[in-house]
């Protein structure tokens, strides 16, 4: 679930990492600004973080029928329906939120019926007890691509991006650096992506639960000991951390907003930050272990960073390219770009 300003929505809608699950937002009023067209900036789509809806439902209070800005193409309404995305108005989803806030996070349904059609609530009830949990499945699998695909062909240094549910904001500000970004599936291995030769490797955020993905851990371990320059994003942080030994563990409700401090235990610095996990890496884990923890979260003291004691990899649980969110922790893609030493 999802706690949001009234901006945002069309990112969020798009992002991969809610693969599996309804969306609730909490500002009142949903969808003013209507859709953005799909227009296309290096080969990516400039207004949405993957190119369709990822989310299995959207729980809104109020729904805006006539939005109103100069981008817009299409209403929210519109658009769910094209994609075949059910979505519910009318909703009091901040008493909602106050509910998933002290039970956690649930599994529900969200059924849409027809016109003059009434819900048997009954059948539902039944079936809402036999829902699969989302986080059984390998849920990067389903949001990954194929085959490799490239971006900003011709730059002396190329990155590669382990796609395990990338947001294109994040392959924007690569691009915006001037490298050469080479997006891989999941499941390749380190010795598909050294073929490529690489400056560097991000692993990207994604859904479910990370100890499904054990092929990625594995190589992740593979290229640290290469010592290769590795970053690794919300998912990405927590397959570092499993690949070098440690551990991650569900949270109860997860972090899911544009406004999660950030606390640097090194210099003391607090940063706001978007985030977008149900997952958190296990601190006693990384005791015994090449990593320490570098960044805790300052409401909860959940690990929010984590970095190799003497090769050149970090990964962090929030979104660096923040979009929608503040941009404090852009630097990131700075000092990873430095790790190399040129």
């Amino acid at each position: 679930m999802f706690s949001t300003s009234m901006v945002g929505y069309p990112e969020a809608l798009t992002d991969p990492s809610y693969k599996g699950q309804i969306l609730t937002l909490t500002y009142p009023l949903v969808g003013n600004y209507g859709v953005p067209s799909r227009e296309c900036e290096n080969g990516i789509l400039k207004y949405f973080e993957s190119d369709s809806i990822k989310v299995n439902g959207l729980v809104i209070h109020e729904l805006c029928k006539n939005p109103f800005h100069w981008q817009s193409s299409k209403s929210l309404e519109e658009w769910l329906a094209e994609e075949g995305v059910p979505g519910i108005w009318g909703i009091d989803t901040r008493k909602l939120v106050i509910e998933l806030r002290i039970r956690g996070v649930m599994l529900g349904i969200l059924k849409v019926c027809a016109e003059g059609e009434e819900p048997d609530l009954e059948k539902l009830l039944r079936e809402v007890k036999s829902v699969q949990d989302p986080n059984s499945r390998n849920l990067v699998g389903k949001v990954s691509i194929r085959e490799p695909v490239f971006y900003g062909l011709g730059s002396n240094r190329r990155v590669v991006v382990i796609d395990c549910g990338v947001k294109y904001g994040i392959l924007r500000s690569l691009l915006k650096r001037r490298v050469e970004v080479v997006q891989v599936p999941h499941d390749f291995s380190s010795k598909e992506i050294l073929e490529y030769n690489p400056y560097g490797v991000v692993v990207s955020n994604g859904p479910g639960d990370p100890k499904k993905c054990i092929k990625t851990a594995e190589c992740i371990k593979e290229l640290v000991e290469e010592g290769i320059p590795l970053l690794g994003i919300c998912l990405g942080a927590q397959l570092l951390t499993l690949g070098l030994g440690g551990g991650t563990y569900k949270l109860k409700y997860g972090h899911r907003s544009q406004n999660q401090p950030a606390f640097n235990l090194e210099t003391g610095r607090c940063y706001i930050t978007t985030q977008n996990h149900g997952y958190a890496v296990d601190p006693d884990s990384v005791k015994d272990t090449d990593l320490s923890v570098w960044f805790v979260n300052a409401n909860d003291k959940t690990v929010e960073a984590v970095k190799h004691k003497r090769n050149s990899a970090f990964g962090v649980q929030w979104h660096p390219e923040a979009n929608p969110g503040p941009l404090d922790t852009e630097f990131l893609f700075d000092r990873f770009l430095k790790l190399g030493g040129t």
